[in-house]
């Protein structure tokens, strides 16, 4: 019997080994999709052992453990779902790349957090609730659980549909309900309740209004000028002025609380003289930068990329010095019951709770920031740098004229509203452009309703998407935390 030559067992082998190959492929092709979710259970878990090796010996050590695991959990989501408010309009005009974006935003928010981070936070989430009304301190630790796993919980459910919501309103919906839980309906501060609520119109209809008139100056001064190039040089300097000034108070206002209190006039008249200074610096620079430019639209986004990227890197340093600290207010209240056996309405952070803060957002922010950056930056309508630069200008307005008012906003709904009011606006001004043209050629002056909806600027679909999660964030959070409580009190005696 004729034995198998060399050249079939070498066949045979190349075909074991394509098949192994082929199997490997698979394999991490499948892995793939589990690799972030892997990365951010290792970082829960750290989080969870430096609970116990940094809080002590303390009687109550295991619930500070677990309360710390679920602290990192909000903290991803913070970075998977918040921070695209920053970063995605930057993104979306291109004045960044996604890998750009996401780092220059892990070391504003970090830095935020860390430096200038409030040390003291409410950890009734702004007198929501009335601690004196729950009996003891098992009932406050578990109603701060509850708010932080339904808040955590929330915030993850609207990353998964693409709908960017407030950390905040999550926040103080799952210690609203987690309260009514324990103490009934009158341990609520309900006019407190009644102000968030109307920041839910307030502020998203004001981020809009104030981007929109922004972007409407643009084209009435720069854009239809028949010297493009000229009269960019007259107020893009003016543009920036607004936008450092802006910012510097904004910053004074809401990133510097740990150095220095400051009060808002204070703040204003600080950044009135940063952007009186900005100006004179950043006219002759504009000079120098527009030589030689083309007289078309092409030539002036480039010369508000650069704003563009330093307010988007502005905006996250500020988020990270004022919202991670209402994100951790769960988290840090039951560290302070569970060390010294009381509740207070105002406690201090203790650092590696805002570390664990800090470092969440950031690791989220790289495992599943992209998804909402594209979303907010090119899905809810299309960005160039002039229309980003009006929606990060608009959020920091608004953020000032809000506390001003004495208003509770978010500064998720702020921003959102500018990305639907740049668009909006584009479409009401592309309608009227069409109407004027037609009625100066003789033509009827109304279009058509299926012309209208295929020239729709803004994707209704991201719209009702949005709004619907904005308007159940607060009942949905509460629910939840509820729910969580009352589960977590009679499972855990």
């Amino acid at each position: 019997m004729a034995e198998p030559s060399d050249s079939n067992q070498w066949k045979t082998l190349d075909k074991d080994l394509n098949r192994i190959s082929q199997i490997e492929y698979a394999t991490s092709y499948v892995a793939r999709p589990l690799i972030g979710p892997g990365i951010a259970l290792a970082f829960m878990v750290i989080a969870g052992f430096a609970a116990a090796l940094l809080f002590g010996t303390y009687p109550n050590n295991m619930i500070v453990v677990a309360a710390a695991v679920f602290g990192a959990y909000m903290a991803l989501n913070i970075g998977a779902n918040d921070v695209a408010n920053n970063m995605g309009p930057a993104v979306g005009a291109n004045a960044l790349t996604m890998s750009g974006a996401i780092i220059i935003a892990a070391i504003c928010e970090s830095a935020g957090a860390l430096l200038a981070g409030g040390d003291v936070v409410s950890t009734i989430s702004k007198g929501i609730i009335d601690p004196s009304g729950m009996e003891e301190i098992r009932v406050f630790t578990w109603a701060m659980m509850a708010a932080l796993i339904s808040a955590a919980l929330w915030v993850n459910l609207a990353t998964k549909v693409g709908a960017p919501v407030s950390t905040t309103h999550s926040v103080v919906g799952g210690v609203m309900g987690a309260g009514i839980a324990a103490a009934g309906f009158t341990a609520v501060n309900w006019p407190t309740m009644g102000a968030i609520a109307a920041s839910w119109v307030i502020s998203p209809v004001l981020g809009g209004v104030i981007a929109a008139a922004f972007l409407a100056l643009i084209k009435n001064r720069i854009i239809y000028q028949d010297d493009k190039i000229a009269a960019a040089r007259k107020w893009v300097p003016i543009l920036v002025a607004i936008m450092a000034g802006t910012f510097a108070a904004y910053l004074a206002l809401k990133g510097l609380k740990r150095i220095v209190k400051i009060d808002l006039e204070t703040a204003l008249l600080i950044g009135l003289a940063i952007g009186v200074v900005t100006y004179f610096t950043t006219r002759p620079m504009i000079r120098r930068q527009s030589e030689g430019m083309e007289n078309r639209n092409k030539s002036l986004k480039a010369l508000f990329g650069l704003p563009l990227v330093l307010s988007a890197a502005l905006l996250s340093f500020a988020h990270g010095a004022n919202d991670v600290a209402n994100a951790v207010g769960p988290l840090a209240a039951i560290v302070h019951a569970n060390e010294f056996g009381a509740f207070a309405g105002e406690v201090a952070i203790p650092m590696w709770v805002m570390v664990i803060g800090a470092f969440g957002i950031s690791f989220g922010l790289f495992l599943f920031g992209p998804k909402l950056i594209r979303m907010v930056g090119s899905q809810i309508t299309k960005l160039n740098p002039m229309r980003a630069y009006c929606v990060a200008l608009s959020a920091a307005i608004t953020v000032i004229v809000a506390s001003w008012l004495g208003l509770p906003v978010s500064s998720t709904h702020i921003a959102v509203g500018g990305v639907f009011g740049v668009g909006f606006f584009r479409e009401w001004h592309m309608e009227r452009r069409l109407r004027n043209n037609s009625a100066n050629q003789g033509k009827p002056k109304s279009i058509p309703a299926e012309e209208r909806r295929r020239r729709k600027l803004v994707r209704r679909s991201h719209f009702m998407t949005i709004v619907a999660a904005w308007i159940v964030t607060v009942p949905a959070a509460a629910a939840m935390s509820a729910v969580i409580f009352l589960l977590l009190n009679a499972l855990i005696r």
